[in-house]
């Protein structure tokens, strides 16, 4: 199902992105743009119109979860290469709906304390209450792309991990979270580019870490612990959406039709008044 205000579509990015059995990602090219038929110019219309639905329906989630207690939340889950663009997703598509019910954490190194539990310890503080969009920029699986890329934490550790995962977002699941698992998928040569940019620019230079060149030299081992996640932790009930993302807009696009399709299928209505408005209206209009 793709967006409403989406015209450019020729087929539904849920399906066309989604990492199903067999999927590899060897296979998956970081410039295309499966399913669009637009190009960036259409994109930009696309992105603004889908902003207008988008808010809309973030706005009649937030208002239901207000008197049904039981409201539906929503959880992105962003993962990616360093530059890939999560920033840009949350600026440009989470940033077009009222922040008021958004609730966004960027997970960082563990802290000590953080260290001391169990990995999924701080994750849990912050799944999002009904009503609300959550944005996790990284999250849970770095546990086990770091961890096993690092060799932070030893292999059986790591496999205890993806158990614990796929148990975990299916207790959310259970309770009434929706959760959008995407990983931007950019290529070797667009990261050095986009890295590049941020050393020639000085106002990019606070978005440059010296270890990113690092990370680079472990490529090939980082694509290999995203595919083992793909094949562990894509579920019927939490599937993950590969997203290209060598073209920005694309990528744009593609993550508001996969958050679109996710309220739209929530269907989050108005509540209705638990008062007489006719009579309020007199009411009103009498003072």
């Amino acid at each position: 199902m793709t967006a409403k205000s989406q015209t450019n579509w020729s087929g539904d990015p849920v399906e066309l992105l989604r990492a199903g059995e067999g999927f590899r990602l060897a296979d998956v090219d970081p410039d295309a743009t499966p399913g669009y038929t637009g190009g960036k110019k259409h994109g930009q219309v696309d992105l603004q119109a889908g902003a207008d639905e988008l808010d809309e329906l973030q706005e009649r989630l937030f208002a239901q979860s207000r008197i049904v207690a039981d409201t539906p939340a929503v959880l992105l889950v962003l993962q990616a290469m360093d530059s890939a663009g999560k920033g840009g997703i949350v600026r440009h598509v989470v940033g077009s709906v009222d922040p008021q019910g958004v609730s966004l954490v960027a997970f960082k190194k563990p802290t000590p304390e953080e260290l001391a539990h169990d990995f999924l310890w701080r994750i849990e503080k912050h799944v999002p209450d009904a009503g609300f969009i959550g944005v996790f920029d990284r999250s849970h699986y770095e546990d086990v792309l770091i961890g096993r890329v690092r060799s932070l934490a030893p292999p059986e550790e790591i496999e205890r991990r993806y158990g614990a995962i796929v148990d975990f977002e299916k207790r959310l699941t259970e309770r009434g979270v929706r959760i959008v698992k995407v990983m931007l998928h950019i290529s070797p040569d667009e990261q050095k580019s986009r890295l590049m940019e941020r050393l020639e620019r000085p106002d990019k230079h606070w978005k440059y870490n010296p270890g990113d060149v690092d990370e680079r030299q472990l490529w090939p081992a980082y694509m290999d612990a995203y595919q083992a996640v793909f094949e562990r932790t894509s579920t019927p009930n939490a599937p993950w959406y590969v997203v290209p993302a060598n073209a920005k807009w694309y990528a744009r696009i593609a993550v508001q039709a996969l958050l679109l399709d996710a309220l739209e299928d929530i269907d989050p209505q108005w509540p209705a008044a638990d008062y007489d408005v006719e009579a309020e209206k007199k009411r009103l209009a009498a003072t």
